[in-house]
């Protein structure tokens, strides 16, 4: 029987490979993601730690800390806004990188059930072919028989 053989096979491959790159690129993406949401929870729950702490301070000592607190706020304030602004910016990113995944995979998935039904038919000619073979030999054999019989009773 014949090797199958796909024409299409290497286009199937790079898809394949393409994937595995978006894949990764996603990663990537969702892993900076990750590390500034961590960076911007743990700068708001700084700046709650050091309010509720001052909150629990007697009056004098608490408004000297409050004028501190106030006079550095304005630059923690506008850390976090960038580290907002840049989670948005990773989220947009990471959709986007998920679309691509999406739109690779399903050309990939229609290749892949290109290649079955290809092979599928392949198999089903093979098995015509061999049947026709079979046929072929059945039928030889049964007219030698039929000529060695004829042969033998004369």
């Amino acid at each position: 029987m014949k090797r199958f053989v796909w024409r299409l096979q290497r286009v199937l491959d790079i898809k394949i490979k393409e994937e595995e790159v978006k894949r990764a690129e996603l990663i990537k993406v969702t892993e900076r993601l990750a590390a500034t949401r961590g960076e911007l929870l743990m700068q708001k729950r700084i700046l709650e730690n050091i309010i509720s702490d001052i909150a629990g301070k007697k009056t004098a000592e608490r408004l000297r800390e409050q004028e501190f607190f106030l006079k550095h706020s304005k630059a923690t304030g506008e850390r976090i806004k960038k580290l907002e602004k840049k989670v948005r910016e990773l989220e947009a990113e990471q959709r986007k990188k998920i679309a691509e995944v999406l739109k690779v995979r399903q050309f990939r998935k229609g290749l892949e059930r290109l290649r079955e039904e290809a092979k599928r038919k392949f198999i089903e000619e093979e098995e015509k072919l061999e049947q026709k073979e079979l046929d072929e030999g059945s039928t030889i054999s049964f007219a030698r028989k039929m000529q060695n019989i004829t042969a033998g009773s004369r």
